[in-house]
């Protein structure tokens, strides 16, 4: 999009067509990407790290979660979420000795992302940088790098780098384990179909757009979703959004739910959403205003809902999770008068040290 066209795009235009790319994003990841994400995953595999540390912020601090229950689940190793100020603030300096230290930003930009990543290299870890920009500082001191190639991003709000980080990381994992990365084939698809049914959004927006607060609750691999969704409908409408597990949200939360509170329920089509049933019949018993993102049979037994494709494997639905979130988030904020674009506040690169 040029800077002519960025100028003339009406409110809600850049957002609107950069979450549309998002399949093509998806598609050139899979045919462009993979190769070069299975030869790096094949060198650092070649290293047998024990265990895997994820650093991050924002939208993608919910990706490096995600792919905390990829490496726990499918590799087996445990994994964990880095405390930067451990370091750039408190000067600690851990033994990263065969440690595996995943750092994920769309801009590669941020100090403490950069001074965070030098220190775990200095540590003997084997450094990975997963961004959307291959000249970025990130990138450089960075050992291996992962680029996402979901193209300029002009929306403050990250739809499509989130969904490209998705996929590279899950293209990563798959790598690590020697997998073929075959159950992605399908995504852009269907991410396609999803996001023709923009007007079934924009009917469920309506239900939100004068709303106080909402709760979006998942378990298992839907929960970085659950996490993503609020993070989305907070920085565009203004709404606070608040995510819980649904194990968490019985441990006291629940309370704060009644008859006209609207809760957002991400179910995935596997063990995560098996587990999630309990929370969803607590849920009706409270009368809760209960939207569910999930299969028809879950959306069939909720107050209303987005259907999603069946037969898609747990590890990868949520890179579709998110996208009907991500149009919810951008009606709610354009029935609100308000412009999903530019929220207030807010810039592309936060630079935080």
């Amino acid at each position: 999009m040029s800077a002519s066209t960025e100028a003339a795009a009406p409110r809600g235009g850049i957002m609107s067509a950069e979450m549309a790319e998002q399949p093509e994003v998806l598609r050139r990841i899979l045919t462009e990407g993979a190769p070069r994400i299975r030869e790096a995953a094949a060198a650092i595999a070649a290293r047998s790290p024990r265990f895997v540390l994820l650093t991050a912020r924002g939208t993608s601090d919910n990706a490096a979660l995600y792919a905390k229950y990829l490496v726990e689940v499918l590799l087996g190793k445990p994994a964990g979420l880095t405390s930067m100020s451990t370091t750039t603030a408190y000067g600690a300096e851990p033994d990263l000795s065969d440690c595996l230290v995943v750092t994920v930003s769309q801009s590669g930009g941020s100090p403490d992302l950069v001074a965070s990543t030098e220190a775990a290299r200095k540590a003997g870890a084997i450094t990975l940088a997963v961004t959307n920009n291959a000249d970025s500082a990130l990138a450089a001191v960075s050992e291996f790098h992962i680029d996402v190639l979901a193209g300029p991003e002009k929306a403050l709000p990250a739809t499509k780098t989130y969904t490209a980080e998705l996929l590279a990381l899950y293209l990563l994992v798959e790598g690590l384990r020697g997998g073929d990365g075959a159950d992605a084939a399908r995504l852009p698809e269907y991410a396609a179909e999803i996001l023709a049914r923009g007007s079934e959004v924009a009917a469920l927006a309506q239900r939100y757009r004068f709303a106080q607060r909402l709760v979006i609750t998942s378990r298992g691999y839907g929960y970085p979703t659950a996490r993503e969704a609020a993070l989305k409908i907070m920085e565009t409408s203004y709404i606070p959004a608040q995510p819980f597990s649904g194990a968490d949200l019985l441990h006291g939360p629940l309370a704060m739910v009644d008859n006209v509170s609207p809760v957002i329920a991400v179910v995935p089509d596997g063990r995560g959403g098996e587990a999630l049933q309990p929370v969803l019949e607590r849920l009706r018993g409270r009368g809760a205003d209960l939207m569910v993102v999930g299969t028809a049979d879950q959306v069939a037994g909720a107050s209303a809902g987005f259907a999603l494709p069946a037969g898609v494997p747990e590890e990868v639905q949520p890179i579709l999770e998110i996208l009907p979130l991500q149009l919810l988030a951008y009606e709610i904020t354009m029935a609100r008068g308000l412009d999903p674009d530019a929220p207030r506040a807010l810039a592309k690169v936060t630079e935080t040290h």
